[in-house]
């Protein structure tokens, strides 16, 4: 039986590596000092700037060592952890071709320069795009180590990064950082952007590009929670001509704590709370918070429908939803006090019929319920018959009033004719 031999083999073999396989050094301070050297020789001419970038990314590694790249361009080394150039290597360390270089009082004609620059750069590099948003991150979150006119600089390219399609608006949100919010950091350098944002392009390009972003949902993370930083915020926008701006924080603002009030009053219903307390508590809120008696009718009408479980029948949920408001007859009243709370509850209890279909038979009935326990009145209710406030529905809840409105209406009639013999 033969037995299988094993070949022979080479001891102390070498495999040669590749040349293209063969991993370079990764060296981001070697290709600062040229970058750097480039930099110099083209002083403070645009156009030569330019024409050294575009050919140097055909011999330095771009993809590579982008992110040194933006740094030296942007604050003239490569930044490190704390804000400050790297000092590594033989130097120079830092290039004066760089946006901090610029004049401290801004000129925006070298600034539109320097725009231009970046966007020649990412046109002939297309790569560099997403590195470059990345990049602007990160420099963002070292502004509390910058000179304060270095970062009135950044903010400055900022607006012109986001305006022309560079940078996402929402790069800003990185400076919803503790310790920048804090010390009023993230606000001032936001200002300063909004200021030059405005005087280029006006307010309403600013504003339109805002609520396109949905930024100004993020406008009170800016704002440390004190009473002081609030009267600062609203100083600082309308100083500096921002007060459109304002309105959206402020609209945002009372978002915000009109979803507070809500919580705050499902959580008090849901542990039972005498219903004297419930409106004490809510009237403290609404009037610290400025919250308006006709938007408090609408929230607490949300929140006590949001309580059951309903039926899923028609003929059922009508009488379960008159039951279940009775218990709180006294807390609608409390905040019903104004002709305009009462017709924007008897709007919002006609959109909420409308919107849900077992509740179509629902309005009369609760309308009657409301009118019979003095929360809304009877002036209000012609008022709604009378004025097209909310259509949806309209014709089918008027129907369902009809002999109710018709009753109103010949009472009305007898009252004033009682006024006329007297």
């Amino acid at each position: 039986m033969s037995q299988k031999v094993e070949k022979p083999v080479l001891s102390g073999q070498r495999i040669k590596t590749r040349k293209r396989d063969e991993k370079e050094r990764y060296d981001p301070t070697g290709f600062r000092d040229a970058v750097i050297s480039g930099l110099d020789k083209c002083a403070n001419d645009f156009e030569a700037i330019s024409r050294y970038l575009d050919i140097a990314g055909n011999k330095l590694d771009y993809r590579r060592y982008g992110e040194s790249l933006f740094d030296v361009l942007i604050a003239g080394g490569i930044l490190v952890p704390g804000g400050t150039l790297s000092q590594e290597g033989d130097g120079p360390y830092r290039t004066e071709a760089c946006i901090f270089n610029t004049p401290d009082e801004i000129n925006m004609e070298i600034m539109k320069n320097w725009e231009q620059v970046f966007i020649k750069l990412m046109r002939r590099y297309k790569y560099l795009e997403k590195l470059f948003q990345d990049e602007i991150k990160k420099i963002l979150l070292f502004v509390k180590y910058f000179q304060p006119s270095d970062r009135k600089k950044l903010s400055v390219m900022l607006y012109l990064w986001i305006a022309n399609g560079s940078v996402p608006f929402h790069a800003v949100l990185v400076l919803n950082n503790p310790h920048l919010v804090k010390d009023h950091l993230a606000l001032d350098f936001l200002i300063d952007m909004f200021k030059v944002w405005r005087q280029e392009k006006g307010v309403n390009s600013l504003y339109s590009s805002i609520k396109k972003s949905n930024i100004e949902s993020h406008l009170i993370s800016f704002v440390p929670d004190t009473k002081q930083s609030q009267v600062y915020f609203r100083n600082a926008f309308q100083d500096n001509g921002l007060e459109e701006i304002l309105k959206l924080y402020n609209d945002q603002y009372q978002q915000l704590a009109k979803k507070e009030l809500q919580v705050l009053l499902a959580d008090a219903l849901g542990e039972s709370k005498p219903l004297r307390d419930i409106i004490a508590e809510v009237k403290d809120i609404a009037v610290k918070e400025n919250i308006q008696e006709h938007e408090t009718a609408c929230i607490i009408w949300a929140t006590i429908m949001d309580i059951p479980e309903w039926s899923k029948k028609e003929e059922l949920v009508t009488e379960q939803a008159v039951r279940h408001l009775k218990h709180y007859t006294n807390l609608f009243a409390a905040f019903t006090e104004s002709a305009k709370a009462e017709i924007s509850l008897l709007l919002k209890v006609q959109d909420y019929c409308y919107s849900n279909m077992t509740f179509m038979k629902a309005f009369q009935k609760i309308v009657m319920l409301f009118y019979k326990t003095d929360v809304i009145s009877e002036q209000s209710i012609l008022k709604w018959y009378k004025q097209d406030y909310n259509v949806k529905g309209k014709m089918m809840f008027v129907e369902q009033m009809k002999e109710f409105i018709d009753w109103l209406q010949n009472a009305e009639e007898e009252s004033d004719s009682d006024g006329e013999s007297d």
